[in-house]
């Protein structure tokens, strides 16, 4: 292809060679400047585009409205906002060569190192929202510099987005001296709700890298709100969730997503795009089931009682497996819907007992908690937890403390939410395998970066043992040999139970060596550092350590330079050529081999019996090896099958979450709207006309006023308004003659009552209330709609069976579900409202852990009818105020969840949650922080019948409504 179409490498080289000459020629110009003339080139880079202050508004903003209508108004703002950036992005490329030349003049007064003409063509690539492919060793962190100082130069914010903290960190402390040179601010966001900005006045003596040692602790909006800022996937995915569940502005941390470069873009973007991040909350349920299914499938038998799917970690049970649960459980059918609940939880402690293994897919640590391992890195990822109740079967087959399951507060997938950002780039070594995928979900065009020196690593063939015992055999013996002679050797292996199989192998020979797996990933760093001296061995979990160069030693040139073995190859070509990306790094010699085996997870559950039975056919023994180009592609047949699966899950996940998120957008602009102070009673008497407009119709049908319903009719507007007149009191003529004019006048009444209440407790206040409500409700709702959801998206597959696509009875299903939503948010707000009373007292003394929420006006305190179903409140759990929903300003206005009695039952403002433990999820699993989490009532509720109306008050029979 490469005779046809040339090397796509020097491709890139000649696109860009005229912009390299440009830079190239302002060198010298550059190297004249002083170093305060070099940084005031940041001010005149502003000036020239315009730029006068930094955009620091935070939060996302969406033209989107609650009711789903997108105005003309809107839509001209958008296409204006477009011209204006196509206008930003025309003077951002005409500055290029200049801030090219300006960082790259920096850098070398500042680091001591001169970006090559390869890194600033990678850097031009980055700018243009691409993704360079770039070999290991070839500066990535450096080049990311040019990129991100030219579209900080806009003041709306430039972000590196990192695999774990660790490289945040580290990345942004090591620049920060370029930057900060070139008057432009660095913040870092970290986990555990950690975040530094880079000081150079500031020291921490007792950092050990001299490099990390001005990198000052400070708000999460303070760096957020710096230049250039450095974080992590899952932490700014986390963050825009909790701002999009935040109580005022002011706890939002996040500006508009405006550039972000994604390292390793294909760990973050394709990797870990599987599973969605979650925050959600602890559910009420019992624990003990759980114990009682783990002990039960430990006497089922594979195959006889259930099957399993190791490609896709499915298990299910057979007829002869239903009937011994069923016996020995005294459920009669495990199938029938009051028993769905227990089947699920019987499947997942199946899972949990076949598919999920100690050591593998997770480890137990010392204080008693299954942590995730990573598939990909073979990091562990603490506090972390699978979703759906998998990580509490996990639990209780251990003999673990099981936790208690969760509720989804908040969601979004990595590809719906780095689709947010205005551009987006990313860089790797390794992107070209996986080009289609991040054209079709992202977009983003793939470009192969040429190399500054020439790579001679030599890639041996493979090697393939009959068993697995044959191969660790002959890997001890290739290691032992070569370490006699000095070369460096890093070995790659798949789960933390082989790395440490092979680790005592090597004791056993007397091999002294280094384990770089999840339960060690504090030292990576510096295992990884050591990794290319004379003599060392290490063993890597995956691709642990990424991220870190492997410098060479003394010497190592002259014995080959590092040796890469790969004990099993990887589902994916794309991490195999990572492990072997770590040697060969800027010219450096070095090699690569991987020794396999028939036996091997892949070689066993995609290659099947054909390749075993080429094995016998050819009679081999264990210890020989046996290298066929035939098997080979076999090899690579396998893992293209593997990659298209993965890639299949992947665009399920993306396709099912697409329909969410034109709903996340309109709920989170509404709260957006709301949050800013958007005229927030014009937005309520929008909703008193969609209500009056869809109620009216169905009691006044037909011309003959006679047959209308009047009672009917007022009864329904009382539960909207308990402070309306009898019927008995009202002329029913001079509502009007026709349905549109007893729209009118009902909506001329609701109104004139809402402004007696203004009147009554001022216009202030009312604000205040109508905020609070309508936030409440908004959030209350939406959680509660995110639950419904998940159970629909579990058993929607079952719409196959019936010749239908899922996908599109999932499609149908959510939007008739969103209007529903939509419906019951609008009458929940103006039921409250109409009937909502506002206490004057004295304001408290101090607000309870510095909570920063403004007070209410004059100390109001609003309370509303009880509703039909008793009060509902809850108070605040012991834990504290925690960062994932931010719930402090939440308290201010906890008030307005205190229900009094009053004259004629209406509705209650659903309760603010409570703050309990909260589970973020991304990635393998989730992470408990703590936050809020859904209410359930503890009043007594009285019995519904099934044709009476449904006290939600959506005015259908109950059976028809939440009786389903």
């Amino acid at each position: 292809m490469n005779l046809v179409l040339g090397d796509p490498a020097k491709r890139e080289m000649k696109r860009y060679r005229g912009l390299v000459e440009d830079v190239n020629e302002l060198e010298p110009e550059m190297e004249k400047l002083s170093d305060a003339e070099l940084a005031a080139k940041t001010a005149e880079f502003r000036e020239r585009l315009g730029v006068e202050a930094p955009d620091i508004s935070h939060g996302q903003s969406s033209a989107a409205s609650l009711a789903g209508e997108d105005t003309e108004e809107a839509e001209i703002a958008r296409a204006e906002e477009r011209e204006r950036a196509e206008e930003r992005a025309r003077l951002l490329d005409d500055l290029l060569p200049e801030a090219f030349a300006v960082v790259r003049e920096a850098s070398k007064r500042a680091l001591g190192m001169r970006p090559f003409d390869v890194q600033l063509i990678g850097g031009a690539v980055l700018h243009q929202g691409r993704i360079a492919e770039m070999k290991t060793g070839e500066g990535k962190t450096l080049v990311a510099t040019l990129p991100l100082y030219l579209n900080a130069l806009e003041w709306r914010g430039a972000h590196l987005v990192t695999v774990n903290d660790y490289l945040a960190r580290r990345d942004a402390g090591w620049n920060g001296p370029l930057y900060h040179m070139l008057g432009i601010s660095v913040g870092v966001i970290s986990g555990q709700d950690l975040s530094f900005i880079y000081d150079p006045d500031f020291l921490d003596e007792t950092h050990p890298d001299p490099r990390l040692q001005h990198m000052r602790p400070c708000t999460r909006r303070e760096a957020y709100a710096a230049d250039i800022t450095y974080a992590t996937n899952n932490e700014l995915g986390f963050d825009y969730l909790r701002d999009n569940m935040a109580q005022s502005l002011d706890a939002c941390v996040q500006r508009r997503l405006n550039y972000a470069i994604v390292d390793e873009v294909d760990s973050i973007l394709i990797d870990e795009a599987r599973t969605p991040l979650i925050i959600s909350g602890q559910a009420d349920e019992a624990t003990e089931k759980y114990y009682t299914y783990a002990r039960l499938v430990k006497r089922l038998e594979l195959e006889t009682d259930f099957t399993i799917d190791e490609k896709t970690k499915s298990a299910t049970l057979t007829d002869e497996g239903a009937e011994k649960i069923e016996q020995w459980t005294g459920i009669p059918n495990i199938y029938d819907m009051e028993h769905v609940a227990d089947a699920h939880q019987i499947n997942q402690a199946l899972r949990a007992a076949a598919l999920y293994k100690n050591g593998d897919e997770y480890i137990v640590n010392d204080a008693g908690e299954v942590v995730i391992v990573d598939e990909f890195t073979g990091r562990t990822m603490p506090g972390r937890r699978w979703s759906d109740g998998l990580h509490q079967a996990i639990e209780a087959k251990e003999g673990l403390t099981v936790q208690q399951e969760n509720v989804t507060l908040a969601t979004i997938t990595f590809q719906n939410f780095f689709r947010l950002y205005g551009k987006l780039a990313g860089m790797t070594g390794t992107a070209i395998t996986e080009s289609e995928e991040f054209d079709k979900i992202y977009k983003l065009e793939v470009a192969q970066i040429p190399t500054h020196m020439p790579m001679i690593r030599l890639d041996e063939a493979d090697l393939i043992y009959k068993t697995e015992e044959g191969k660790f055999r002959a890997v001890v013996e290739e290691i032992d040999e070569r370490n006699k002679q000095g070369q460096p050797i890093l070995v790659g292996t798949t789960s933390i139970e082989k790395s440490e199989r092979l680790s005592r192998l090597l004791e056993k020979r007397g091999v002294q060596h280094s384990v770089l797996n999840a339960k060690l990933h504090e030292k990576e760093a510096a295992i990884v550092a050591e990794a290319g001296k004379r003599g060392a061995v290490t063993i890597a979990t995956n691709m642990a350590g990424r991220g870190t160069d492997i410098v060479l030693g003394d010497g190592v040139t002259d014995v080959g330079g590092l040796y890469i073995i790969g004990t099993e190859r990887h589902e994916s070509r794309r991490i195999d050529n990572q492990l072997r990306g770590r040697s060969g790094r800027q010219g450096d010699p070095g090699e690569s081999r991987f020794f396999l085996s028939f036996e091997d997870d892949l070689m066993r559950v995609f290659g099947g019996e054909r390749m075993q039975g080429i094995m016998d056919r050819l009679r081999v023994d264990e210890d020989t090896p046996l290298e066929s180009r035939m098997v080979s592609r076999q090899i690579e047949s396998a893992q293209s099958r593997v990659e298209g699966h993965n890639f299949d899950s992947r665009r399920h996940v993306v396709e099912y979450d697409d329909v969410m998120n034109k709903q996340r957008e309109i709920i989170y602009g509404e709260r957006r709207k709301i949050l800013e102070g958007t005229d927030t009673r014009a937005n309520f008497q929008a909703m008193i006309e969609h209500i009056t407009a869809a109620e009216v119709p169905t009691y006044c049908e037909g011309r003959n006023r006679e047959a209308w319903d009047y009672e009917g009719l007022w009864e329904r507007m009382h539960q909207f308004a308990a402070a309306l007149p009898p019927l008995a009191e009202v002329n029913t003529e001079s509502l009007g003659a026709t349905v549109d004019e007893v729209i009118e006048t009902l909506n001329d009444e609701l109104m004139s009552l809402y402004e007696e209440k203004e009147k009554q407790y001022g216009q202030e206040a009312v604000r205040w209330v109508e905020q609070r409500v309508m936030l409440q409700v908004i959030d209350v709702k939406w959680q509660a709609y995110l639950t419904q959801m998940d159970h629909l998206r579990e058993g929607i597959g079952l719409q196959a069976y019936g010749q239908r696509d899922p996908l599109v009875e999932y499609k149908q299903a959510a939007f008739d579900s969103f209007v529903d939503l939509q419906e019951d948010i609008q009458r929940e707000i103006a039921r409250f409202l109409l009937n909502v009373q506002i206490q004057r007292q004295e304001p408290a003394a101090a607000a309870p852990d510095g909570a920063s929420a403004e007070p209410a006006p004059a100390a109001a305190q609003a309370t509303a009818p009880a509703s039909p179903r008793g009060q509902r409140r809850r108070e605040p759990g012991d834990g504290a105020t925690a960062p994932a929903a931010r719930p402090a300003a939440a308290q201010a206005s906890g008030a307005l969840a205190r229900a009094t009695a009053a004259t004629r039952p209406a509705a209650a403002l659903p309760a603010q949650p409570a703050v309990r433990n909260v589970v973020e999820s991304s990635g393998a699993g989730t992470r408990r922080v703590g936050a809020s989490a859904p209410v359930a009532s503890n009043g007594e509720e009285r019995k519904v019948g099934r044709n009476q109306p449904c006290p939600c008050g959506s005015g259908k029979k109950y059976k028809y409504c939440h009786g389903r």
